[in-house]
């Protein structure tokens, strides 16, 4: 740029030579001034002037009180001030300052003080902001040239100065005295002391001083007779002057019509200041209005979103917020824009901005509590089991993290929910077990502290296997199936799938598998600008991470419920105290916090009374925490298998994971468990079967059976008990249910042969204890209270009629009855159990089953010897006593008539055989031979008693005593009995002569005769002794 074109563009005030449009700054400057000249009538040249000059208004006049330096500029106040718009290069380059800062992009134009910087005329020039910008890429050589040319632009300029100051010096001298004349008299204007007088030879000056003096006084006169003036056109007195003059007490002359014109400035703001803001103010308002019409849908935005937030339209929440970013996007666009095109915004742009401002502040909010309230939900998540209605809640969570997505957050929404499901179930594993372990041994506590229930309700509950036709009888007692309810609700919450913890395991892992290999982030969304497409995949870190929890969470589980079956009841149960006491070393942890809002009252107790320990008394029952005290074999039987098939199913399933499946100490320890759980339950079963078995002969009420009379209803109640317990016992140890499953192979296997031993050992016990107390129950005196009989077990009297209502009175009635049921195991019950055993086991019971014949076989034989033992002593001492007797040999040669005791022995046989006809008739061919032949004894060894030879007389009577006897009872003679009366005539003939034998012979029809009408004499009497004709 030469210099004539910037003197140019300093004297008219542009930045360009060749302006487009007219500086709006010309129409707002010196209004005032121009507004006075137009007022001012144009006369003469001037006026020519003006209205002929293109530029006049550009154009500076020297007699215009404006700036003398070229290109100055005001301040926002109106103050003008010495530095310039612009200008050129100090160091000499070829364009201006301004032009080459604008090229770089700084906004000087708009930033005085940024300009001013740059700009050598100004007191706040950086020389080091200059350089670095202005001659940021000047090299050494062109900075130094520059120099140069700056220091011979400050020699020209000091030059040109100096010649100034030496052409005018005088005038300056003058011009000093005259500005410190007037300013001293304005000074001391109202002072009472005069001013000093001038020496003479200041003539000059002092002519001036009161040339200015006179100006000054027309002045003061002015000033004080003004129309703002407080007296009017009266003359200041003293103190009035004080007000007017050039001090600082008097605010510098001002003091006096300061006051006024503030009160004039009030005045006219009231009266004119609405009517000339009026316009203003609608120009405004109409311009907002239509900025607020016209962002009508950014005012929605807010209220949109948090109504969405609040109905839990996640989709519709989304929507929304894409909406406001994209209206927070247009507004960045207008502000860009503007700034890169260096141009104000417009009111509508303006509005624009700050009305979308205003809504992306608010929006920010909701969005940033609605993420905190997001990031709450899922790391405090509680899914129930994957059920069809959970399945909501887990798409709730997914719903959740789409829209964190949506949103955009910087942590892993994926990441963060697994971890918090994992934290979850496995706190939840531990609280759950643990409250439903202290819960358990409250009750069984209470059972155990309890008296057992009542003979006659233990007796009950043994019998319900054997009636069929009611099912509806309980198989245990209340309190007992209360407990027993408890536990398998325990674990039923802990193993089930899917209610179950064990489900919530299992969903666990398959949702977190669908993050693992990818195919949920399908769906999933990628957030604004692709933000959360980096977490759309976890990391191997994490994925291991991941896997292992998932085996923890197993392992926590099993480890439960094996330490539940595994180990003894435990003693502290402190978890449930109410209030909590202090803590102890034996207090749990998680007793001080109470997580539970389970408040059962069966539960709650203080701690100063808490429940006492089970009593120790070696009950088989005290060392498994899982049986209830008292409890019998049946309800053993029906919630051990519901345990066992609850507890193989959660090991089958848990081992189809791909992270157990591929863990091969995993599998041992599901083997473990389920092993585990198998022997326990059955050892506890085996117990009480024992104990059961020892009170079973209690069932026996002498109830005859419906079909045979010569029984009781004891043989069926013990079979249908022991099928039951076979049949339960079996699923128990093969868990059948479960092992028949795809998978189980790998987790359930073959019992033990331990275990099977052990319950063939407990079976054939169940066998000899239930036999053996039934011969001793039978064998019991009549008395309808004995040590060994129940307090509600009583003998009603026995009914002729072979039917017996209760109990017997009669022992012989009882082992009758006995002698039947032990025929009828001994035949067909035993066994029928001896070959359930073997199909339910898969084992050959060959040894076993000959030793249990052989011990039935003994322990009928017994039984038999109780009931026929007596009568056959009574049958001896009968015939003893008659055979041995002084008068039992005839006073005849011929006797005709049987000695008394014959009579005796048979009429007791009569009885016999009308008892055991009446309640055991297939016993009666047994009992009655056996007695015939303990009387042919008796015969045999009364006749060797005696020490006499047998005369004929005596010969004869022993025969016809022996002959009628055996004639009878000729129904029951047995080998044995044919052979012991052989031996009876052999010991009487070995007792007589031959004499006698010869008549004998010969007496012998007549003998056969006698019998005959003996016989006939009688025949009413032992009728029942005759063979029964059958009907043809």
């Amino acid at each position: 740029m030469t210099t004539h074109e910037h003197t140019l563009l300093n004297h008219y005030n542009i930045t360009t030579l060749f302006p487009i449009a007219w500086p709006a700054e010309k129409d707002e400057s010196d209004a005032s001034e121009d507004e006075q000249l137009r007022s001012k009538p144009q006369t003469g040249r001037l006026a020519h002037q003006r209205s002929n000059s293109r530029y006049s208004v550009l154009a500076r006049s020297t007699s215009d009180r404006r700036s003398l330096v070229p290109g100055s500029e005001k301040t926002g106040d109106g103050l003008e001030n010495l530095v310039q718009k612009d200008e050129p290069d100090p160091l000499g380059g070829p364009d201006s300052v301004v032009r080459i800062l604008r090229h770089r992009g700084l906004p000087v134009e708009e930033d005085q003080r940024l300009r001013n910087r740059f700009l050598l005329s100004s007191t706040t020039f950086s020389p080091a902001l200059y350089l670095s910008q202005v001659h940021s890429s000047a090299s050494t050589e062109s900075l130094l040239q520059g120099l140069d040319f700056l220091s011979r632009s400050i020699d020209q300029k000091s030059a040109s100065l100096k010649v100034l100051v030496e052409s005018n010096f005088e005038r300056f001298v003058r011009a000093k005295t005259t500005i410190d004349n007037v300013y001293a008299e304005m000074r001391n204007q109202g002072a009472e002391t005069p001013l000093p007088q001038r020496p003479r030879a200041h003539s000059r000056a002092h002519s001036h001083s009161r040339v200015t003096s006179k100006g000054s006084a027309h002045f003061r006169n002015t000033s004080g007779q003004g129309p703002f003036s407080p007296r009017g056109i009266d003359k200041p007195l003293p103190s009035d002057k004080k007000k007017h003059a050039l001090s600082k007490e008097s605010e510098y002359g001002v003091q006096g019509i300061k006051g006024p014109l503030s009160e004039v400035a009030v005045k006219a703001e009231e009266i004119w200041g609405p009517a000339l803001g009026g316009r203003e103010r609608e120009e405004s308002l109409r311009i907002a209005v239509a900025s607020i019409e016209k962002s009508s849908g950014i005012l929605e935005v807010d209220a949109a979103i948090g109504s969405c937030i609040k109905r839990k339209k996640y989709d519709e929440l989304v929507v929304e917020y894409k909406r406001a970013r994209q209206y927070a996007e247009d507004a960045r666009a207008v502000a860009n824009g503007a700034s890169s095109g260096q141009r104000p915004l417009s009111d509508p742009e303006l509005y624009q901005i700050v009305i979308t401002g205003r809504m992306w502040s608010g929006v920010k909010t909701q969005i940033d509590d609605f993420k905190r309230d997001t990031w709450r939900r899922l790391t405090n998540a509680e899914a129930p089991p994957p059920t069809a209605a959970a399945r909501s809640v887990a798409d709730e969570h997914m719903a959740l993290i789409n829209v964190l997505l949506e949103l955009g957050v910087q942590d892993n929404p994926i990441w963060f929910w697994l971890l918090s499901r994992y934290d979850h179930l496995k706190n939840k594993i531990i609280a759950s077990f643990e409250r439903s372990r202290v819960e358990i041994e409250i009750l069984r506590r209470r059972l155990a502290n309890a008296d057992p229930p009542p003979t006659a309700t233990a007796v009950a509950h043994l019998k319900r296997p054997g009636t069929s036709h009611d099912r509806t009888q309980p198989i245990d007692s209340p309190s007992i199936i209360e407990l027993w309810e408890l536990v398998y609700g325990s674990l039923n919450n802990l193993l089930a799938a899917p209610e179950g913890l064990l489900g919530e395991i299992i969903d666990f892992w398959e949702r977190a598998q669908a993050f693992l290999d990818g195919s949920m982030q399908a769906t999933l969304p990628v957030g604004p600008d692709g933000q959360s497409r980096k977490h759309h995949r976890l990391s191997t870190e994490g994925v291991r991470e991941l896997q292992k929890g998932v085996v923890e969470l197993i392992e926590i589980l099993r480890g439960s419920v094996f330490s539940f079956f595994a180990d003894p009841p435990i003693e502290d149960v402190s978890m449930l105290y109410s209030p909590l006491p202090p803590t102890t070393p034996s207090t749990p942890k998680s007793a001080i916090f109470a997580p539970y809002a389970h408040q059962d009252s069966r539960f709650k107790f203080d701690a100063s009374n808490p429940p006492p320990p089970s009593p120790r008394t070696g009950e088989a029952w005290q060392a498994f925490a899982f049986w209830p005290p008292y409890a019998n074999t049946m309800g053993g039987v029906q919630y051990l298998e519901k345990l066992l098939n609850l507890v193989g199913a959660a090991a089958s399933e848990l081992a189809r994971l791909p992270s157990v499946s591929s863990s091969s100490t995993v599998q041992r320890s599901l083997k473990t468990l389920v092993a585990g759980t198998r022997e326990r339950c059955s050892k506890a079963l085996m117990a009480a079967w024992i104990r059961d078995v020892e009170m079973f002969h209690l069932v026996e009420n002498w109830e005859r059976a419906g079909d045979r009379r010569d029984l009781t209803k004891m043989p069926a109640y013990f079979l249908a008990f022991e099928h039951t317990v076979l049949s339960g016992l079996q699923k128990i140890v093969y868990i059948p249910d479960v092992a028949s499953r795809a998978n189980a192979t790998d987790v359930v296997t073959a019992p033990p042969a331990e275990l099977l031993r052990d319950v063939r050992r407990h079976f054939e016990k169940t066998l000899y204890t239930a036999l053996s107390d039934m011969v001793r129950y039978s064998e019991m005196a009549s008395s309808p209270k004995s040590p060994q009989q129940s307090e509600t077990v009583s003998f009603p009297p026995l009914t002729i009629a072979g039917a017996v209502s209760g109990a017997p009175q009669s022992r012989e009635i009882r082992l009758l009855l006995t002698m039947g049921n032990m025929q009828l195991f001994r035949i067909d019950l035993v066994p029928q159990l001896v070959a359930q055993f073997e199909t339910n086991f898969s084992h050959k019971l060959t040894e076993e089953a000959k030793t249990i014949k052989v011990a039935l076989g003994q322990i009928e034989d017994k039984l038999f010897k109780s009931y026929a033992g007596p009568f056959a002593r009574d049958l001896a001492s009968m015939i003893h006593s008659g055979i041995t007797s002084s008068n039992w040999v005839p006073t005849t040669d011929r006797p005709t008539e049987l000695r008394p005791y014959v009579y005796e022995a048979l009429l007791l046989l009569v009885n016999i055989h009308t008892e055991v006809t009446t309640t055991a008739p297939p016993l009666l061919l047994p009992i009655i031979s056996y007695l015939f032949e303990q009387i042919v004894l008796a015969f045999l060894a009364a006749f060797r008693a005696r020490t006499e030879r047998y005369t004929l007389a005596a010969l004869m009577q022993a025969t016809l005593d022996v002959e009628f006897v055996a004639s009878i009872l000729s129904q029951y003679t047995t080998a044995k009995a044919s052979e012991l009366q052989s031996e009876v005539y052999q010991e009487l003939d070995q007792r007589t002569d031959n004499s006698a034998r010869m008549r004998l012979q010969n007496e012998l029809p007549e003998m056969r005769a006698i019998l005959k009408k003996l016989r006939d004499g009688t025949r009413g009497e032992f009728m029942c002794f005759k063979k029964q004709r059958t009907a043809k």
